[in-house]
């Protein structure tokens, strides 16, 4: 509670409040000092007082050979993700918990970790959650409390930033890789504002929500977003600007969104050494759309697709994921492999669907990254070289 109180009160809380679910990011081993701290809470007998799910830890917990590192990283790591268990926090170790079962309602007050948990907690479900740091997230879990700032706030939640979309065509909007491209602008675009995005179908998905916010949290500092007449604080423009007109309006051109997408590549050529899939974690809708594009093809590179267990679960029960792994899919599950020291080599390309995982793999894995929509990213782990259709783009 003194950790709470006192980042309330250099963030200029005038008051806590209650919260109703946490999202745990703090279970990732980065460094000792991270084991000691959650270590010392258990000592203390902490215990969560309202329902907890964890993030990705750095160990793949079923299948431990994945995870390329000396014994000491293991032992940490793992003591680390038992301490968070020791807590109450539920074993869910994937970044998408909300397509785990852990959905707050809108307007419920939380304390998310996780850049694009929090983007899809506030902006999708409507719940309110601040972009809350490792430890922390733990102390508001244990607590049952948190600071009344930022996103918790109704009047912090105005858009005042409109990106539109409405004059790119709906054949582009209809394409998984847009959604990334379209973040990375949004991120860049809106930096700690909020934006408001108009333009996108009413039948978006789930799916390619995520994605949206998950590049724009990784692009930018973008925790809520919304999308006019789907997010539930957005039913009209009016409202998600609560009755006041946009400061600033950008209207997204097909060269605009060329360049984005063109601008989450880092690497040149057709060399692939293999493909990096799920940041956030790949969905079960993913996953089938993943094996329906390779239709029993066999892939001539290392086809790594990161998902949480619920996920693995659901692939099991009709015998699809070892048909995948037949074909040369690996699955990572509680971890995934920009976190964890997982890629074999030091250097090489990989190709990703993922606005995060473009971002964050040059520096956390020293590969160069090519990015692309899943159906390249299909044909070109087939093709054993990058392979990429620019039609839908023009």
């Amino acid at each position: 509670m003194r950790v709470v109180a006192r980042a309330a009160g250099f963030l200029g809380a005038d008051r806590l409040i209650d919260i109703s679910s946490a999202h745990i990011d703090g279970c990732l081993y980065h460094g000792d000092g991270g084991v000691h701290f959650a270590e010392k809470l258990v000592s203390g007998g902490a215990e969560t007082a309202v329902p907890a799910t964890l993030n990705v830890g750095a160990l793949d917990l079923s299948q431990p050979d994945h995870v390329r590192a000396d014994a000491h990283f293991r032992e940490m790591a793992r003591r680390q993700m038992d301490a968070y268990l020791r807590m109450g926090c539920r074993p869910t170790w994937t970044c998408a918990p909300y397509q785990a079962g852990h959905r707050p309602g809108k307007g419920d007050q939380v304390a998310w970790g996780e850049s694009n948990a929090v983007a899809f907690v506030n902006s999708v479900l409507g719940a309110r959650s601040e972009r809350y740091g490792d430890f922390l997230d733990i102390c508001c879990a244990v607590t049952g409390r948190a600071p009344f700032v930022g996103l918790h706030r109704t009047e912090n939640r105005r858009a005042e930033l409109l990106i539109d979309v409405s004059g790119l065509s709906p054949s582009l909007k209809r394409l998984d890789a847009f959604y990334p491209a379209l973040g990375a602008i949004l991120g860049r675009e809106a930096g700690t504002a909020i934006a408001a995005v108009a333009g996108l179908p009413a039948e978006v998905g789930e799916d390619a929500l995520k994605a949206l916010g998950a590049s724009a949290a990784s692009t930018g500092a973008v925790g809520l977003f919304h999308v006019i007449g789907v997010t539930p604080e957005a039913a009209t423009l009016e409202d998600a600007c609560q009755g006041v007109d946009p400061e600033r309006r950008i209207t997204v051109t097909a060269e605009m969104i060329r360049a984005a997408r063109d601008g989450l590549s880092n690497a040149t050529g057709d060399r692939l050494d293999c493909l990096a899939l799920g940041s956030p974690h790949f969905s079960e809708a993913e996953t089938r759309e993943l094996a329906r594009l390779a239709a029993g093809a066999g892939f001539r590179v290392p086809v790594y697709v990161c998902t949480g267990r619920h996920t693995l679960d659901a692939l099991e029960a009709d015998g699809l994921r070892q048909d995948l792994e037949g074909q040369g899919v690996v699955f990572i599950a509680d971890t995934c492999v920009v976190v964890a020291p997982i890629l074999e080599d030091l250097d090489g390309v990989l190709m990703t669907n993922s606005g995060k995982f473009a971002h964050y793999a040059p520096p956390n894995t020293g590969y160069g990254v090519v990015f692309g929509s899943l159906a390249d990213c299909v044909a070109s782990a087939v093709n054993g070289r990058v392979t990429r259709e620019e039609r839908q783009w023009q």
